[in-house]
């Protein structure tokens, strides 16, 4: 018999209340049982990024984490951070620089570059792909990734943020 728990969390700003499995990940449960499949399920070892979300306000692998672990806290997936603007020029830029080409890993590397952007990230090159380092990309060679972060820390992507967001 599969061991379950009652669990409440809010994502992308609406109170959430199930019962789970005690060893369902968060990225699956979010996949699964509310249908939020923007976060990506690659290596299920933290290793690539792709399954990259925001518990709390600070990034997390939802491959790592159990959906248990995350009762009381806000997530938030890609499709949170879209629908509140706080990506939308890290998107636009995205687009600009051809920074995603199958985009397995983009939102992945959209929750990770918001993050640093947010805590005041440079725009040094270096900075930025020690930054991202964590979410793997098979396509682009992440110079352009590396362009469009830079883009929207240097003001230059053409989209403001929404206000009280750094980087404009």
């Amino acid at each position: 018999m599969t061991a379950t728990r009652d669990i409440t969390l809010t994502v992308n700003g609406e109170r959430i209340s199930r019962s789970v499995p005690v060893r369902t990940n968060l990225v699956d449960f979010l996949r699964n049982e509310l249908g939020l499949t923007g976060s990506h399920i690659g290596c299920e070892h933290g290793m690539c990024g792709a399954c990259t979300l925001e518990v709390g306000g600070v990034s997390v692998r939802g491959c790592l984490m159990l959906a248990v672990q995350a009762d009381g806290e806000d997530v938030t997936t890609i499709e949170g951070l879209s629908e509140s603007g706080r990506v939308k020029a890290l998107q636009a830029a995205f687009h600009e620089r051809n920074a995603l080409q199958c985009g397995y890993c983009t939102p992945g590397m959209l929750a990770t570059a918001i993050e640093y952007i947010e805590g005041g990230g440079s725009a040094d090159r270096a900075a930025i792909r020690d930054n991202i380092s964590g979410n793997y990309c098979r396509c682009t060679g992440y110079q352009s990734i590396v362009d469009a972060i830079a883009d929207v820390i240097e003001g230059r992507a053409g989209v403001t943020l929404p206000e009280g967001r750094a980087g404009a």
